[in-house]
């Protein structure tokens, strides 16, 4: 018996650890991809080690790519330095391949210039692509190394704010841009750096999202066993009494997926008419079932 649920376990970590390493090289290829297409032909020039990247390639022979690789591989070897085994084998990989990737596609497909005549698109793509392959990264407990790793120092040596030191690294590499490049290149380098942030959030919640639902009813047994039988869910039932009629009235409290929380609505409205719903979007549930656990 004990031999099973260790087999059990062992498949339920493999499953874990494929999901999440294939996440990881998808969200990987997206933040490339960001990077290599948009950001660097048009010098946007925000947001960590490739906004560095660009700025320091106009003035000096290498190219973005290159300094790229070279910045994120010092990082790295301090990361491991400082943290030793600790330091985390999941973001290890992504910023293996968040620093090769730019560097591969110059060798293997060169631009000389943007791929449209349109900035403010491309400033879009710039923006959303690795905001959104950073989410990916956060919620799965990683990160893509760069300066997150400068972040990680500080917090374990200084008692520096560590966004507020952030921020203000990354509001330098702006102004940089618009010495080094042009003012119309730094101002759409600040506003990607103003958008990256409130992107990178927004996708976090989304990505989390589940409802909470508060259903009050007389019958409350039809409705649980569609949760827990046909859903696959818990569900928390406590006895009430209204306050205006003073009917004793029973509260069943559940909380799932978007998939889920449609099925369950349109199971109540057809079969509990009368049952009163209040549903409430939450994006930080901690627990079996959800974030966190398997």
């Amino acid at each position: 018996m004990f031999r099973l649920i260790k087999d059990i376990e062992k498949r339920i970590e493999v499953k874990r650890a494929v999901f999440e390493y294939t996440s990881f090289t998808f969200g990987a290829l997206a933040m490339v991809a960001g990077i290599y297409f948009f950001k660097f032909p048009n010098h946007f020039s925000f947001g960590g080690i490739s906004g560095l990247s660009i700025v320091l390639a106009a003035i000096t022979p290498w190219t973005p790519g290159h300094i790229n690789l070279i910045i994120n591989a010092i990082l790295l070897l301090i990361g491991f330095v400082v943290f030793g085994k600790s330091f985390g084998i999941k973001t290890t990989y992504i910023t293996i391949l968040v620093s090769l990737g730019p560097r591969l596609l110059e060798l293997i497909y060169p631009m000389e210039a943007p791929l449209t005549d349109q900035p403010v698109l491309e400033l879009l793509f710039a923006i959303g692509l690795p905001a959104f392959a950073s989410a990916i990264f956060f919620n799965l407990g990683a990160s893509s190394g760069g300066t997150d790793v400068v972040a990680m120092i500080l917090k374990k040596y200084s008692m520096i704010n560590i966004g507020t030191a952030l921020f203000i690294t990354d509001l330098v590499i702006v102004l940089m841009s618009c010495f080094v490049f042009d003012i119309k290149t730094g101002l759409f380098s600040f506003v990607g750096l103003l958008a990256k942030s409130l992107m990178v959030d927004s996708t976090i919640e989304n990505i989390n999202l589940v409802k909470y639902f508060t259903i009050i009813c007389d019958n409350p047994e039809p409705i649980v066993d569609f949760i827990i039988k046909d859903l696959k869910k818990g569900a928390t039932v406590y006895r009430a009494e209204g306050a205006y009629g003073h009917k004793e009235k029973t509260i069943v409290l559940t909380i799932l997926k978007r998939q889920q929380a449609v099925e369950l609505k349109n199971f109540i409205k057809r079969n509990h008419p009368g049952a009163f719903i209040a549903i409430t979007n939450s994006s930080e549930i901690i627990g079996k079932g959800f974030r966190g656990y398997n």
